[in-house]
Parts: C-alpha cells; sequence; structure tokens
C-alpha cells in the first residue's frame, strides 16, 4: 500500500515555511529534501548520515555526498547506507532515477584513507601484541564495503539507472563509481583519476576489469598504472562520460536526462538496462538476447505498460505509464 508524506512511518519529518517548501528529517545528522510536489512511497527512505536525500521531481532521486571538508570521502558506514538507500530506491515504484553529485568542490575523493589507517594501526597493534586483533578493525578491513562495491555503486547491478552528476574532484572510489554508472555528466572543470598506486593501494572495488571494457586495454593500463588525472574533454574522448557542461551545471543537465528516462515506460527502461549490462559485463551477446527474451521480456509481456504504450501510440497521445512490477 502506498503511503503519502501525512502517514504515520514518516514521522519526524517537517515540511519547511520557505519559498521553496522542504522536507527536513529531524535527525543532527540527515536532510531530506523534495520538490513541491509530494512524491508517494511505500516506505521511507532509510538515513543516510554523510549525504543530502532529495527529490527534483516526485520520480527522480537525487543524492549528494555532504562531506565537503573531506573531499567527500566515503567510510565504511556510508557505504553501507548508501547500499541500504539504494536498495531502498530500486524497490520504490514510484521512483523511477538516480543521480549522484557531490556537495563542494568535489564529487568524491576516494575512500577514508584516515579511517582506513586508523583501522590499520590498530590491527597491526593488537596483533604484534599477541592479542586477538579488534573485531570492528578487522571489519573495517575486510568487511569495508556491501557486494555493491564502493558507495554502493562501484560493483552495483541493481535495476534502475543511476547518472552520475560529476562537479568536480572524482578520484580513487569516486572514480570507480562513475565507472560502473549508467550515465555520467560532467562538469568542465572536472577531474577522473585512479591514483591508488601513487600511495600503494590498488582499486580493487571493481574499476579494473569494468574499465578496460569501457576504454580499452591501453588507456586503461594508463589510467591505472601512472594515475594521471583526465580532464573532463579527455575523460569524454574516452568514453567515461557521457557529456561536459559548463561550470555547475552537472546536476542540471542530469535532471534534464533523468527526466527524458522518466518518460519513458518504467519496465522498457528496466529491461533495456539489463540487456546492455549483461552484454558489458562479459556475457555473450547471443546469451545476453537469449536471456533478455525467455527471461525479461516475458515478465514484461505480462505487465500494463507495454499495452499503454503502443495503445497510445495507436491513439496519438501521451502514454500514461504505471509503476513497474518488474
Amino acid at each position: 500500500m502506498s503511503r503519502t508524506l501525512s502517514d504515520p512511518a514518516f514521522t519526524g519529518y517537517i515540511l519547511s515555511r520557505t519559498a521553496c517548501p522542504v522536507l527536513v528529517f529531524q535527525t543532527p545528522y540527515a536532510k531530506l529534501q523534495m520538490s513541491s510536489t509530494t512524491p508517494t512511497f511505500n516506505t521511507p527512505p532509510p538515513p543516510v548520515h554523510d549525504s543530502l536525500i532529495s527529490f527534483p521531481t516526485p520520480q527522480i532521486l537525487l543524492v549528494t555526498l555532504n562531506r565537503p571538508k573531506d573531499l567527500n570521502c566515503i567510510n565504511t558506514r556510508g557505504h553501507y547506507e548508501l547500499d541500504a538507500l539504494y536498495s531502498w530506491f530500486d524497490n520504490e515504484p514510484s521512483l523511477r532515477c538516480a543521480i549522484l553529485t557531490g556537495g563542494g568542490r568535489a564529487f568524491c575523493a576516494g575512500a577514508d584513507l584516515k579511517e582506513w589507517n586508523s583501522a590499520n594501526q590498530s590491527t597491526s597493534k593488537t596483533q604484534n601484541g599477541g592479542k586477538e586483533a579488534d573485531g570492528l578493525s578487522r571489519e573495517a578491513k575486510e568487511r569495508s564495503m556491501p557486494p555493491s562495491g564502493f558507495g554502493a555503486l562501484s560493483r552495483r547491478g541493481g535495476k534502475k539507472p543511476i547518472i552520475c552528476a560529476v562537479n568536480g574532484i572524482c578520484f580513487g572510489g569516486g572514480c570507480e563509481m562513475i565507472i560502473n554508472a549508467d550515465m555520467v555528466i560532467a562538469d568542465e572543470g572536472a577531474q577522473f583519476g585512479l591514483p591508488e598506486a601513487k600511495i600503494g593501494v590498488v582499486a580493487l572495488a571493481g574499476a579494473l576489469s569494468r574499465l578496460v571494457r569501457t576504454v580499452g586495454r591501453q588507456r586503461a593500463m594508463e589510467m591505472a598504472l601512472t594515475g594521471r588525472p583526465l580532464k573532463a574533454g579527455e575523460a569524454k574522448e574516452w568514453g567515461l562520460v557521457n557529456r561536459v557542461v559548463g561550470k555547475g551545471k552537472s546536476v542540471e543537465e542530469a535532471i534534464k536526462l533523468a527526466e527524458m528516462v522518466v518518460g519513458n515506460s518504467p519496465d522498457s527502461v528496466i529491461v533495456s538496462r539489463e540487456g546492455i549490462k549483461m552484454g558489458w559485463e562479459g556475457i555473450g551477446a547471443e546469451e545476453a538476447t537469449r536471456w533478455t527474451q525467455e527471461v525479461w521480456y516475458k515478465r514484461m509481456d505480462k505487465g500494463e505498460n507495454m499495452k499503454e504504450g503502443v495503445r497510445s501510440f495507436v491513439e496519438k497521445r501521451k502514454p500514461r505509464w504505471v509503476p513497474s512490477k518488474l
């Protein structure tokens, strides 16, 4: 059953009295913003401490990483909270597309190396002293992120598309996220890079095997082995970025792109994305086609949106899509 924001499940949220209404979640950490049109959700979004959650339209989720002093580096808690948020997004029928961006001058500069170093030192001290390693330190070291990867995006499969609006620095794990994003919009001043080799670590969150499929072996080697940053124009030339826009325009452009996506059948978007993703992840073209036809298309054919799309075309009117049940 769908719930509006008047539902008791949304206790803790208030609507601010401003010219542009803003829904604020009353915790010291998280704020939830929305458009003047109230979205309808089955359940409220989970709290995300270091990100701002907003809804440019009732069908679009906008996530803004909000640790500007730390260049939006993501810590262990952040990975798991974003994983819960994207799972909620995939399961909310009214939401059809998400956008990820960063607050301040960075999109995301990668992992929280202060947390990593602290966990490493703690583990080293306990092991050298002959005692058992601290449980939290071991967890931070061995399970520092969920199966969906860095920022819950670098290895995400998911059901619905996520667009990255890269507003500035995009290094390390931040770059690993955009490599696996569905589309990428970049400010003209954005920079992309995998500098891990410069500090003795490796990009292990899923980027390396995916990067070579996008930019080719030699360019992937250049990025990973030299750590050289790419400017936005070069990243577009290499195929990592869809569009480069003026300074401060990446979110605006990403919303325009998302609006084009949500204007289409949600079933068609989900199945088309799945077909492309299977081919990109290494399944042979014929196997991916067979899987799309025999599994996804059969489920899509039983839904209302395919019938509505054809009917609206014949009747020469705009289609009235219903939430996907795939």
